[in-house]
């Protein structure tokens, strides 16, 4: 197994939303206050309310990618029957940019988890070339792999992940 996805196999990524593949680009998210996204850190959703900055490294000028970020835990993690929810769909982003220069399909819905602590997933997948993407018709029971199929993606380039739980009276304080 290749170390790059190990912390996608152990928080269970790999399995249950996406299948193995092998990363050939490196994608950084960034949140406001320079948080940068590293799989399975904790974030607090009032530090996620915004979307982030998305940064390709390792495409090129004639490449373009596709961004889902999905929440694969609703309505909790014991009993996630509405697996995935979809937070946000973004395509044509040039390999030589950030997320800002591609089309949003599937406009940014921060992260308001109920119950449990949620796992939110970005997953970078490479086009064949510029495609128009139907959006999903709801954002939940979403598949990350179903869409891929449909909008004929290969498997994922890139993925990384973080973890976010709702914020109590005493947390905030």
């Amino acid at each position: 197994m290749s170390r790059p996805v190990e912390p996608l196999v152990v928080g269970r990524v790999i399995g249950e939303v996406l299948d193995s593949f092998r990363p050939s680009v490196r994608i950084l998210i960034t949140y406001s206050s320079n948080k940068l996204v590293f799989n399975g850190h904790e974030f607090y959703p009032s530090t996620v309310t915004s979307r982030p900055r998305v940064e390709v490294q390792g495409g090129d000028m004639r490449s373009f990618f596709t961004l889902v970020m999905t929440d694969p835990d609703v309505p909790g993690p014991s009993d996630p029957y509405l697996r995935e929810h979809l937070h946000w769909i973004v395509t044509d982003i040039p390999g030589t940019t950030d997320a800002s220069f591609g089309r949003e399909v599937v406009s940014y819905e921060s992260p308001r988890p109920n119950i449990g602590i949620h796992r939110f997933v970005f997953v970078l997948f490479k086009q064949k070339r510029r495609q128009a993407v139907s959006p999903p018709a709801s954002r939940d029971r979403f598949s990350t792999r179903r869409f891929a199929e449909e909008n004929g993606l290969d498997l994922p380039v890139a993925a990384v992940y973080f973890n976010s739980q709702r914020e109590t009276a005493a947390r905030r304080r």
